[in-house]
């Protein structure tokens, strides 16, 4: 099955500034051949391949190495014509279309995983509905975080813009939720809990920095938030994406990039929706900058996020992984 290519796949990120360019999880540069693509590590070895990562052969053999005889036959069954065919055309591919190649595995690995996902939460709601516990149970789908699906040509998450900064999220509570409400409110992972302990009847603490969303799901409130704060400073680490903050109000979105750059990026996303133009020097966007800067500081300022902050949490962030 051949996947429709996002139109950004081949993206070369002349709009934007240094934090793009220089982050690594381009699908074709940096991708892993044997932990990603599921290239066989002897296949690599003929064809002259090196691994992206030091850890790319490792995770591919380590994922083998749990697998029983079946299991490993099943892979080999699936993967094994795959390198196959990839010998064959590997010589005879230019860097656009090994990148579309490259898409491809990745998308059908992805989506498949995806797909077994559907499965069980099928599975899930059939035992609800069979047992008389559909009406009264809240379901929640959702996830960490949003992923690329090789928009601006890459995969893995980190970066504010939109494809990894919207999160999925459906909520199934026949009880008080009218099957195929579609709510447009910022809604943010913050909030959460508070939604929870107030479907539960649970004094919703102070210190909790989002809110209940839900009257918005009952469409008894209209009135929301009218901006979400981002923040990311987890570099120098993996993908290597720089550290970066910023605001997305419903049409704007101010991101700063910093620490070892200072750069900003002002985007329009009615007229730029996949976010290719940084407009934050265009003189047409002088008195939405200035707004924008306001809207950021207030947000900051709202949840307590400094520089400070950011040195603080780097610091417990590179405990954790070196311990």
């Amino acid at each position: 099955m051949e996947f429709k290519e996002p139109e950004t796949l081949y993206d070369d990120y002349s709009n934007r500034g240094t934090a793009a360019k220089e982050s690594e999880m381009n699908i074709l540069e940096h991708m892993n051949w044997a932990g990603d693509s599921k290239i066989y590590p002897e296949v690599m070895e003929q064809l002259g391949i090196s691994e992206t990562s030091n850890w790319g052969i490792r995770a591919f053999e380590d994922n083998l190495g749990r697998m029983d005889a079946a299991q490993r036959a099943s892979w080999d069954a699936i993967y094994r014509p795959i390198n196959e065919h990839f010998k064959k055309i590997y010589p005879t591919l230019s860097p656009k279309e090994l990148m579309h190649w490259r898409y491809e595995r990745y998308m059908q690995d992805y989506l498949g995983s995806i797909a077994s996902v559907d499965e069980g939460v099928g599975q899930v709601l059939d035992f609800l509905k069979e047992n008389g516990l559909e009406e009264n149970t809240i379901v929640i789908y959702t996830s960490d975080q949003g992923f690329y699906l090789g928009e601006h040509g890459w995969f893995d998450k980190r970066f504010m813009y939109e494809e990894s900064l919207r999160t999925p999220l459906v909520i199934s509570y026949p009880k008080e939720i009218r099957p195929a409400t579609d709510v447009d409110g910022m809604v943010q992972n913050i909030d959460y809990a508070p939604t929870l302990l107030d479907y539960a009847g649970v004094k919703i603490p102070k210190k909790m920095q989002g809110e209940s969303f839900r009257k918005l799901l009952s469409n008894e409130k209209t009135e929301w938030r009218d901006a979400i704060y981002y923040t990311y400073y987890e570099y120098p680490s993996i993908h290597t994406v720089k550290r970066h903050y910023g605001v997305r109000t419903e049409r704007y979105k101010l991101i700063h990039f910093y620490y070892d750059i200072d750069e900003w990026e002002l985007y329009d996303l009615e007229t730029d929706p996949n976010e290719m133009k940084n407009v934050y020097n265009d003189t047409e966007y002088a008195k939405i900058k200035d707004m924008m800067h306001v809207r950021l500081k207030e947000m900051r300022k709202k949840y307590g996020d400094s520089d400070k902050n950011d040195k603080r949490f780097l610091e417990a962030y590179l405990d954790k992984i070196n311990h």
